[in-house]
């Protein structure tokens, strides 16, 4: 068994400190047992889900820092609060069409989503009945105590946490980021034949990838059917899980909708056929990595999300389509010019620092236009106001 990346892999990265390699070896020796266990072979959805997920080792699992600049990756929470402030315009008119109304927030990293959109709910007189995180890293709930016992102590009593889906839920469902990082299949079209690319451990003891031909009449190989004609060699992610997470929450909303945000494109731009290589990344101190295989446990990975097959399969639990924008788009529909303005004179360093952050939201060439968010619906009036503009349901 080896931890030494190929040659050249980490060149230009900053090294994983003694503590960290070792824990990344501990990782490996779990995956390298996951994959003897089975066989010698892994679907990567497993691969990833162990690499991620594997209690007390998986990146999200142990207690590594992953967010903001001495983590791996920043998430739009963490920019600026005047995020949070424009997802809460969103929100209060759902929440104020609706009887004790819920908010239930998945993944909800370190809190400061939580603690924006409760800080302006109350503002707006419409707090939530119960705000609920759901959220299986120990180390990151502590994390959320934490911030939001110092940002909003005063509405303690409404939050609690969860570790698993509630069998009902009336009001808003958040996912920020969340559905990137549920693991999917890759598959694989070489010579006309579509495959299904897996873990094994090759001769030289390195995780490497091996293609398996796809088993005919599976839910990957149904899948396969909305990928576009394409020739040559061909790569992508099918991801039923988060389709199957997706209908699931959607069975189960009584009223309310679902706010979906996440990096990602409707399936006709998703399966283009010039995206032959899929969307595949690791994250590792601020690097985006073409190598699942570089450092497990220590690197998060995520595959972009076809918003078309979250769509089909919210409307397939029961909700309709309540809107589809770019992030860009949808932030300043809920008024985020307006916010920044009302953080003071514009030669003022908090006024300079927001305006970054809100270029970092909603340029084309960051998060503005990759970004998108797609609202899901059951029982509350349409026309929301994050959609009034820009609305491109019509491409899903």
């Amino acid at each position: 068994m080896s931890l030494a990346p190929p040659d050249g892999a980490t060149q230009g990265l900053p090294a994983p400190s003694a503590e960290a390699q070792a824990h990344s070896r501990r990782v490996v020796a779990h995956l390298v047992r996951i994959i003897t266990e089975a066989g010698g072979w892994v679907s990567f959805a497993d691969y990833m889900g162990e690499a991620l997920y594997a209690p007390g080792l998986g990146y999200y699992a142990a207690g590594a820092r992953k967010f903001g600049a001495a983590g791996d990756y920043v998430t739009a929470p963490e920019l600026t609060p005047l995020f949070g402030a424009s997802v809460t315009a969103q929100l209060a008119p759902i929440l104020g069409q609706l009887r004790d109304g819920e908010v239930i927030e998945l993944g909800p990293g370190t809190g400061r989503l939580a603690a924006d959109i409760l800080a302006a709910v109350a503002e707006q007189d419409c707090l939530p009945r119960r705000y609920r995180l759901l959220e299986v890293s120990p180390e990151l709930r502590e994390r959320q105590r934490a911030q939001l016992a110092e940002r909003v102590p005063e509405l303690a009593a409404r939050v609690d946490w969860i570790d698993r889906l509630p069998e009902r839920w009336y009001g808003v469902v958040i996912a920020n980021e969340v559905l990137d990082s549920v693991p999917p299949h890759l598959v694989r079209l070489r010579d006309g034949t579509w495959l299904e690319r897996g873990v094994t451990v090759d001769e030289a003891g390195r995780l490497a990838f091996a293609d398996r031909p796809l088993i005919s009449g599976s839910l990957l190989d149904a899948a396969c059917a909305r990928f576009p004609a394409v020739e040559g060699d061909y790569l992508s992610e099918v991801n039923p899980a988060a389709e199957a997470l997706v209908r699931s929450l959607a069975q189960r909303c009584g009223g309310g909708a679902m706010l979906l945000i996440d990096y990602g494109f409707p399936a006709a731009e998703y399966y283009h056929p010039q995206r032959s290589a899929g969307t595949l990344m690791a994250h590792y101190r601020h690097r985006a990595l073409d190598d699942p295989f570089l450092w497990p446990g220590l690197a998060d990975l995520t595959a972009h999300v076809d918003f078309t097959a979250m769509a089909r399969a919210g409307v397939a639990g029961g909700m309709s389509v309540g809107g589809y924008a770019t992030q860009a788009r949808f932030l300043l529909n809920c008024g985020l010019l307006d916010r920044l303005a009302q953080t003071g004179d514009p030669q003022s360093i908090a006024y300079l620092r927001e305006a970054s952050a809100v270029q970092r939201l909603t340029s084309p060439a960051e998060m503005g236009e990759l970004f998108k968010v797609l609202a899901l619906i059951r029982g509350v009036e349409a026309g929301l106001i994050g959609f009034r503009e820009g609305d491109q349901s019509h491409r899903l």
